[in-house]
């Protein structure tokens, strides 16, 4: 099934073209995807921590997401899926690259990970009236097009009491700075064109896309060392930031 057959509002023909070109390189550690790799364990401890503190489960398991379903959209190549599923999650990774998706089967073969990769949209799951216990929209909102219409699609798909996690770059003057001109173009940390800033993402039309349905949990700024490349947290969200929201109805 290829990208022809698959279309929503959401999907920007453009942001599908470059990331099939790059599709090759998501588990290139060194490649054009390392902030991604990085960033992964950065944020893996977030969501375990908060979705273990949300839904009372024991953050100090082996396996803490035993019975839980996660859907991680826009999941490219599978790195935070695979991170999910290790944690005992019962992981569905949806994506609208097909190149992308076949990197990601292929390395949970490897890896004897058993991950439901599909192509499809968020559009697509909430029609179908499917549900989880939660969904990460991890690096994904600043990338889609009809944003309110995207994250309505995105607040049916938590089940009541579910969570929503999303991270994404502020639409600030100052993230353009940092994360597109100084990341991109001027340390080369990400390809040129990754991010545009028309499509940042304030937090407050994150919430006000997810609805009066849902009640904030936590919310984070997120830092970068730009000399040893380490992630932090930090109150200052004028950047990065991660968000954690229940669905209450």
């Amino acid at each position: 099934m290829s990208t022809a057959h698959l279309s929503a509002p959401s999907i920007d023909p453009e942001e599908v073209a470059y990331f099939e070109r790059l599709a090759h390189r998501w588990w290139d550690t060194e490649g054009p995807f390392w902030p991604l790799h990085r960033l992964n364990a950065f944020r893996v401890d977030y969501i375990r921590r908060h979705l273990c503190a949300a839904l009372d489960l024991n953050p100090a398991a082996e396996r803490p997401f035993a019975g839980l379903r996660i859907l991680d959209i826009g999941c490219g190549g599978g790195i935070l899926s695979e991170s999910m599923a290790r944690l005992g999650a019962e992981v569905t990774g949806i994506d609208i690259t097909e190149k992308n998706l076949q990197a990601a089967r292929l390395h949970a073969q490897w890896s004897e990970l058993a991950i439901d990769y599909r192509l499809a949209s968020v559009e697509q799951l909430a029609a179908e009236g499917v549900s989880f216990d939660a969904v990460l929209n991890m690096e994904v909102v600043e990338h889609v097009e009809h944003l309110p219409d995207f994250l309505a699609a995105c607040a049916h798909l938590v089940r009541p009491g579910g969570l929503m996690v999303v991270s994404s770059i502020n639409r600030t003057p100052v993230a353009w700075v940092m994360a597109i001109l100084g990341a991109e173009y001027i340390l080369g940390w990400l390809p040129r064109g990754t991010h545009h800033y028309r499509k940042l993402v304030r937090p407050a039309e994150v919430a006000q896309g997810l609805g009066a349905g849902y009640r904030p949990v936590h919310e984070t700024g997120v830092r970068v060392n730009p000399f040893n490349r380490a992630f932090g947290y930090t109150r200052w969200k004028a950047v990065n930031y991660m968000m954690v929201r229940q669905r209450h109805t």
